[in-house]
């Protein structure tokens, strides 16, 4: 049990519901920040890359000695990294994309203070069923993916009838390793 308030640096309400459902006592600090990344990053790095300067952006806001947990997720399929859907058009495209293929969802988490830091990149590998035109178009219509990277939310319509396996962590595919967060803030619980 972590027992110290944290601060998260995401406004994901994913992220938000995954740290309730651990219990964790929480506020969120945030900043705009820039989610470009050096080229000749693998993709782990990639994640971890953008969760550090999610962490850093707010670290000037934060003098005390909280602890900051900033994530990021990005889906990456046939070796391209797949952001979040500009407009529904886009949605329809990714997420047609994904239908009937594999893919893999990274999650880069950067936790830190004023005394230590530790960052991981979680992975998990989601194969989709064929989806029809009817399937993709509804979900885009209904559910508004646009905020998500890989245009989806598995806890969603989509990932009940058109997820065939998954193999890794479900919450990872939520935006947030909760289970590995969990274990990585006990490290900090004796600073």
């Amino acid at each position: 049990m972590f027992n110290q308030k944290v601060i998260l640096a995401s406004q994901s309400p994913r992220r938000r519901e995954l740290l309730h459902l651990a219990e964790i006592d929480f506020e969120i600090i945030v900043a705009d920040t820039d989610e470009s990344y050096p080229s000749g990053l693998s993709f782990n790095e990639i994640a971890i890359h953008i969760a550090k300067n999610k962490a850093l952006a707010i670290a000037d806001k934060n003098a005390s000695h909280k602890v900051i947990i900033a994530a990021d997720t990005i889906v990456v399929c046939n070796g391209e990294v797949i952001g979040k859907p500009r407009d529904e058009e886009d949605a329809v495209k990714i997420i047609s994309k994904l239908s009937g293929n594999k893919h893999t969802v990274i999650t880069g988490v950067y936790i830190f203070n004023k005394l230590k830091e530790t960052y991981f990149a979680d992975v998990t590998e989601v194969i989709f069923h064929p989806l029809t035109e009817t399937q993709i178009s509804y979900y885009v219509k209904k559910y508004k993916p646009f905020d998500k990277a890989g245009a989806y939310a598995i806890q969603e319509w989509i990932g009940a009838v058109g997820i065939k396996n998954i193999n890794g962590d479900f919450y990872n595919v939520m935006g947030l390793p909760i289970s590995r967060v969990v274990a990585a803030l006990q490290e900090f619980e004796s600073h």
